[in-house]
């Protein structure tokens, strides 16, 4: 069984000199790195040879790179222009390299969307990648707001579709939710709430009226949204019409949500995701080096679907929408 995996971050030198360091997180790349027998930061600088042993290791055929976390979202235009660019240009080798076993999703600068939109547009008419990825709120600053809608207008352009990825809640809630529970602000449970959080702005905003096309993927079984969605259709679809809005909440979900597998080991959830919102919606990724490839394949190949959906999930749903 071919698979292809999208969610597989690496970082630069840059990314290093620039991400700072906290007591927090270096305590959890640590322990987490002890967790899974690898190095997190050491395989997130590889785009070579070891990462293709992972790979090769687990029986995964193809990984869509993506710049780590916080990535530009995380710095004004100063820094992130620059380090966009770069992260790109580097990803670009590696696939050059490496031709049918990496493809990219480009990082963008989006704290001057102008400049981030052009960068897409670099990225997959002359990079050849498939996407972007963006981490979330730029310093606080969410994606509805109606100076970032250029770049949705691109990406429907081009035909690609936008990763919304995680990244540290918003500060207020990191203050109000977190202060002193650190641990529950990351990957555990803030991530998701952040990230389902600034999806539904984005709906509320009315973007997918303005482009029914575009495509918005949310990783690790959808952020906790298929489990809500009905709830949530059912106490706010009349707060959406009062909007203007042109669909239910439930049919934008439906229409322009898609999801993966990463990092999210647990069948239950998967059904509910699958029974939500149907295999072809659903995409393999692992979330290496932050999860195990291996853990990530053995968990597809065991689910209780049909070969079909299943082959579906680990790359006929990726050839299709990300035009591979």
């Amino acid at each position: 069984m071919k698979t292809i995996a999208i969610e597989e971050h690496f970082t630069t030198p840059m990314y290093k000199q620039k991400v700072p360091a906290n007591e927090f997180r270096n305590f959890y790349l640590t322990s987490r790195s002890e967790q899974l027998g690898h190095n997190i930061v050491d395989e997130l600088a590889d785009l070579g040879e070891k990462r293709l042993a992972h790979m090769d290791a687990a029986g995964i055929d193809v990984q869509v790179l993506s710049f780590g976390s916080p990535g530009p979202q995380g710095f004004g235009a100063d820094i992130a222009i620059p380090m966009a660019r770069d992260a790109n240009d580097l990803l670009y080798e590696a696939v050059k390299a490496h031709p049918d076993r990496f493809a990219g999703f480009a990082a963008l600068p989006t704290a001057d969307p102008e400049a981030a939109a052009d960068e897409l547009e670099r990225a997959v008419t002359k990079l050849g990648f498939k996407g972007t990825m963006i981490h979330g709120h730029t310093q606080g600053s969410f994606l509805d707001d109606r100076k970032y809608w250029v770049i949705f207008e691109r990406a429907q352009a081009l035909g690609v579709p936008i990763y919304l990825h995680p990244t540290l809640a918003h500060p207020n809630a990191l203050t109000s939710y977190f202060d002193g529970y650190e641990e529950l602000a990351r990957a555990g449970w803030g991530f998701a709430i952040d990230t389902s959080c600034h999806f539904l702005r984005i709906v509320f905003a009315g973007v997918f009226d303005a482009y029914p096309d575009l495509k918005i993927i949310l990783g690790h079984l959808g952020e906790g949204l298929p489990f809500a969605m009905h709830r949530l259709n059912d106490h706010t679809y009349r707060a959406a019409e009062r909007r203007g809005l042109q669909k239910t909440p439930l049919q934008y979900l439906k229409d322009n949500m898609l999801v993966t597998t990463s990092g999210n080991w647990y069948e239950p959830a998967f059904l509910c995701t699958l029974l939500a919102l149907g295999a072809d919606n659903i995409l393999f990724a692992v979330d290496w080096p932050y999860e195990p490839n291996k853990v990530g394949l053995e968990f597809l190949k065991k689910l209780s679907i049909s070969d079909l959906d299943r082959e579906k999930i680990a790359h006929l749903n990726a050839e299709r929408i990300l035009r591979m």
